[in-house]
């Protein structure tokens, strides 16, 4: 990692001021986006760590770039060792590994499509086969598709954005609880729009929605096995969902007056992870069927 890039995950502890408002105009056509070509990047890396999580295994979705990077940075700092779970987005992994590796952490970058039951069985086994256990769940993959108008979101779209942020949601869980223990976390990465929907986002927000519900009924469904579930709703954050998702000018002031944030700017990824370093320890040993809400300010209901 470059001094340079070093300034910028870190400007956001250091002082507020160096925090961007805005973003150059940028967009990339694909989902769900690739950390390495923003401008700036996501500050993803907060220093210190308490040994919260030391001796556990967590699987992390989405793990290569953006919240889920952060996370395993942010485990791998508290003793855990991590596995991360990405699509295709090559080089992002891979520079989240050596970022772990510089820490002097574990890592097993898993690559492939989470709408695969087969698949998702699949890492769920080389995780066990590998560390020989499995503490912590976090659920954070997902994509969104900006659409004007409900008349605009094709049955190919609907059925790609459900299955892709509920229905793997699901696979994942079915195949790790059988190797959690009393003692073990579930977190799924909910949003904002769960809470305050979003016109431009509605297949999106729907199964946000969709989450908040799953980890409510399932928290209720294991608290008697000792095993704990919990979500996280980020307000606007950024990372490479952001460009893929929309306009090079939209994403200029992705975070500002627009998105009704009181704080007036976009998250980093880094203000976001401690929520589930939290989540993940036993410092929350007495949450279940809770969400967390780092948004800037956004009042939300529940």
């Amino acid at each position: 990692m470059s001094e340079k890039q070093e300034d910028s995950d870190y400007g956001f502890v250091r002082e507020c001021e160096d925090i961007p408002l805005s973003f150059p105009p940028q967009h990339q056509d694909r989902q769900p986006g690739l950390e390495y070509v923003m401008e700036p990047r996501p500050a993803s890396e907060r220093p210190g760590g308490g040994r919260k999580l030391e001796g556990k295994t967590a699987v992390i979705t989405g793990g290569d770039s953006g919240i889920g990077r952060a996370v395993a940075y942010d485990f791998v700092k508290e003793g855990a060792a991590v596995v991360l779970i990405y699509y295709d987005e090559e080089r992002d992994a891979k520079e989240t590994e050596e970022r772990i590796a510089e820490l002097g952490g574990t890592c097993l970058l898993i690559r492939g499509d989470l709408r695969d039951r087969k698949f998702v069985c699949s890492c769920i086994e080389q995780t066990v086969e590998r560390f020989g256990r499995l503490d912590i769940l976090v659920n954070n993959h997902g994509v969104q598709y900006i659409q004007r108008s409900i008349l605009d979101i094709s049955p190919e779209q609907l059925n790609l954005v459900f299955q892709n942020n509920v229905i793997s949601f699901f696979y994942l869980i079915q195949a790790a609880l059988p190797h959690m223990k009393r003692g073990g976390s579930i977190i799924n990465t909910t949003s904002v729009t769960a809470y305050q929907g979003n016109k431009d986002l509605i297949d999106y927000s729907a199964t946000k929605g969709a989450i908040v519900a799953l980890t409510r009924s399932l928290a209720l469904s294991l608290a008697e096995q000792g095993i704990r579930v919990n979500g996280v709703a980020p307000g606007p954050i950024w990372t490479p969902l952001i460009p893929a998702s929309f306009s090079a000018e939209e994403a200029a002031t992705f975070g500002r007056k627009t998105s009704r944030v009181p704080m007036m700017r976009a998250g980093q990824p880094g203000e976001v992870s401690p929520c589930y370093v939290f989540l993940a320890s036993d410092d929350a040993s007495y949450m279940t069927g809770q969400v967390l809400h780092p948004n800037g300010g956004t009042i939300v209901g529940a």
